[in-house]
């Protein structure tokens, strides 16, 4: 299955080199700065089955009370419920409660 663990991305030298290493969260400018979160930041992400952490990049694209992380990072599916389709065993990792701060580092 290709479903969020880079199965296919991680064999295309052109596509690793077109998203960052690193995994990143994007956050809206109005809930970063009520959290004192710049772009750039290192910021630890929440959910009740786990925690990850992740560079910030500030983006009115994501709405309010709302962050995007990329699907193809492994670690995202720490945050996630680890359900599954019953008939095409796809992972239901696209929807997540999460808490976000910054990062002990």
């Amino acid at each position: 299955m290709q479903w969020h663990t880079n199965t296919r991305t991680e064999k295309s030298d052109v596509l690793r080199k077109l998203y960052p290493k690193r995994c990143y969260v994007e956050i809206n400018p109005k809930d970063a700065k009520r959290l004192g979160i710049r772009v750039n930041d290192v910021v630890s992400i929440a959910s009740r089955r786990g925690e990850i952490t992740a560079t910030t990049f500030v983006t009115p694209t994501v709405q309010p009370g709302q962050v995007f992380i990329p699907m193809h990072y492994l670690e995202v599916n720490k945050l996630t419920f680890p359900a599954f389709d019953p008939h095409s065993r796809q992972p239901s990792y696209k929807a997540s409660a999460v808490r976000i701060s910054a990062s002990d580092r």
